[in-house]
């Protein structure tokens, strides 16, 4: 038996923040990141809708990209105190994260970040307050998703809480939101969210429920990403709602060790003084995946199905595949996207010498991947990795090396 799981409720296009108003209840709280919201107006707009609605509101802002177990922690004394029964987060992926993991903490006090971490564990929600999401990032569509990664810095790796408990009782995804984006952060959401649709597809739990958005997310988000990047709102405006589809596909047709490797690599070299960008890991990874996935004939014949649809021609599955590899690489440098670790700047963007040292990279590879292996991500990828595999992969990711096994 499987399960299809979205929010009761998804209002979409240009005015749907305005959807707040109906909400019901005495208290909300509204948790946002680090003051775009803010500056470019839509905080205001929120609050006053609340308020309308007859609303107490109380803000959590500053929540850091990359959200840690101490945020969330804090977050949840303030919701203990404040008791709310409206739990809107409002932003891009980390906000909304951080205030999913809020809530677990608000509804059970005493559970800890451990249990929190296990795979469709949790107890039963909504015993003390609702949850909306309010997206403002065309990529992560943590708005209608059973999904949440926190990161422990203590040992520098992200940890995705996954549980049906956690989706969004109420999606926002208003594209005027997603046109204050600047272009970086319009390349990464762009490229996680392909990655989502193109893995949900391949995915071992993927249905005939989840295959239909995928493979629709696909086709928006490649006819749309490259003009989003530069400029064409109303292909942003498009994007919004192909990363929710796509965000719709995954969130029950799940995910591989594309995100697996993303996860576990994110923070893993954070002493150097950068993170590895989920979206730019997701699109420098996703290539190599393709290659090592496509051994497994299921999955070789899924990318040949995706190749179809993105008009990418071959006369059979092997050249499919290796142009559509070929095609997700020239997207990466439309995107200004590094192809490997070992050329990934400390901003991001494409140099000789990344900030990830070759000696570094080797010494913590075996650890990275045995926790990619145990990753929630990794169970549906359609082919398993052993630990072997998994190093090779991740040494394939770091060089730029061709996938051969």
């Amino acid at each position: 038996m499987q399960r299809f799981t979205n929010p009761r409720d998804i209002y979409h296009g240009k005015g749907a923040l305005e959807a707040l108003k109906t909400l019901e209840g005495k208290r909300a709280v509204i948790c946002v990141g680090g003051g775009s919201m803010k500056r470019f107006g839509f905080l205001q707009k929120a609050e006053d809708y609340l308020k309308e609605a007859g609303m107490e509101v109380k803000l959590i802002e500053g929540i850091e990209s990359d959200p840690s177990v101490d945020t969330v922690m804090k977050g949840a004394k303030v919701m203990e105190e404040f008791r709310p029964d409206w739990i809107v987060a409002m932003g891009g992926g980390s906000p909304i994260d951080a205030a999913k993991a809020m809530w677990i903490k608000y509804e059970y006090p005493d559970i800890t970040f451990e249990d929190m971490c296990k795979v469709f564990g949790l107890p039963q929600l909504r015993h003390k307050a609702k949850f909306c999401a309010v997206s403002s990032t065309s990529g992560t569509a943590t708005e209608v998703t059973a999904f949440s990664i926190i990161t422990d810095y203590d040992k520098g790796i992200k940890y995705p809480i996954a549980d049906f408990e956690i989706t969004p009782d109420v999606a926002i995804v208003d594209p005027e939101l997603a046109e204050t984006m600047p272009k970086k952060l319009v390349a990464h959401t762009g490229m996680d969210a392909l990655t989502h649709a193109i893995e949900a597809y391949v995915s071992t739990a993927a249905s005939d429920f989840t295959d239909g958005p995928a493979i629709h997310a696909i086709e928006l988000i490649q006819a749309n990403l490259i003009k989003s990047y530069n400029g064409d709102m109303d292909a942003r405006d498009t994007m919004h709602s192909a990363q929710c589809l796509a965000g719709i596909a995954f969130s029950s047709g799940l995910l591989g060790i594309v995100h697996s490797m993303a996860h576990k690599t994110g923070a893993a070299f954070a002493d150097y003084g950068a993170h590895i960008i989920h979206g730019a890991a997701n699109a420098m990874y996703l290539p190599k995946v393709i290659a090592f996935n496509a051994r497994d004939a299921r999955a070789k014949q899924r990318y040949g199905v995706i190749a179809d649809y993105m008009h990418i021609d071959g006369a059979n599955d092997d050249e499919k595949i290796a142009n559509l590899i070929r095609y997700i690489r020239g997207m990466n440098d439309e995107l200004n996207i590094p192809h490997c670790i070992k050329n990934y700047g400390a901003d991001s963007y494409p140099t000789e010498q990344g900030f990830v040292p070759e000696d570094v990279f080797l010494d913590r590879l075996h650890d990275i991947a045995a926790n990619a292996i145990l990753d929630a991500c990794t169970g549906s990828n359609p082919r398993q990795p052993s630990q072997e595999d998994m190093e090779k992969v991740l040494k394939a990711c770091y060089y730029d090396t061709e996938i051969d096994f």
